[in-house]
């Protein structure tokens, strides 16, 4: 019997859990969307950035009710989710031509080259106050295409020590990227 009404108390709970992500989801994903689509300039961007909010919101749907300040967890994690995009977008020529013709759309050419100067300015001032070592371990990993190994090698230092040093400059980097995302919102309204 008390297992029958453990079954019942956890159904219960899982219902609850998706009304409360329901909620969560109305209140708030237009708001989220309206913030990636400033940024990338492409609704399809967008929706997967909001997607990507609110699958890791339901993968932490046990500990919800936990989070203090719903909103600005839900703001931190679609700037981070943002800041990946940017990212990746710089990696993949495909995906940076995609952007940037969503840009060339979006804004006159003159404004989307003083934002995208102003972006790399800020990402090579955040690049700029790394230490020296991770500053080159992060420029040997991301501008050289080194994997940890080689780094490691030609360093003469412990691939772990190289994985934390990168980890380390990437949580530098995005820290003053989120900081500075808030004022790049302003460019593309």
């Amino acid at each position: 019997m008390s297992k029958n009404v453990r079954n019942i108390s956890s159904r219960d709970n899982d219902h609850a859990l998706e009304m409360l992500f329901a909620d969560i989801f109305k209140q708030h994903e237009q708001k989220l969307y309206s913030l990636a689509l400033r940024i990338t300039k492409s609704d399809l961007y967008a929706k997967d950035v909001v997607q990507e909010v609110f699958l890791k919101l339901w993968e932490y749907r046990e500990e919800m009710q936990a989070i203090k300040n719903i909103e600005a967890w839900l703001y931190r994690l679609t700037e981070n989710k943002i800041i990946d995009f940017l990212r990746k977008a710089s990696a993949d020529d495909r995906l940076k031509e995609a952007v940037w013709n969503n840009l060339l759309k979006s804004f006159n050419e003159t404004e989307a080259l003083v934002a995208a100067k102003e972006y790399n300015q800020v990402i090579q001032k955040a690049i700029e106050q790394l230490p020296p070592q991770r500053k080159l371990i992060y420029y040997l990993n991301r501008e050289e295409g080194l994997n940890y190994q080689e780094i490691a090698k030609e360093l003469h230092i412990s691939k772990h020590t190289v994985k934390n040093q990168l980890s380390s400059a990437l949580q530098s980097i995005r820290k003053l990227l989120g900081k500075s995302a808030r004022l790049f919102s302003f460019f593309f309204y």
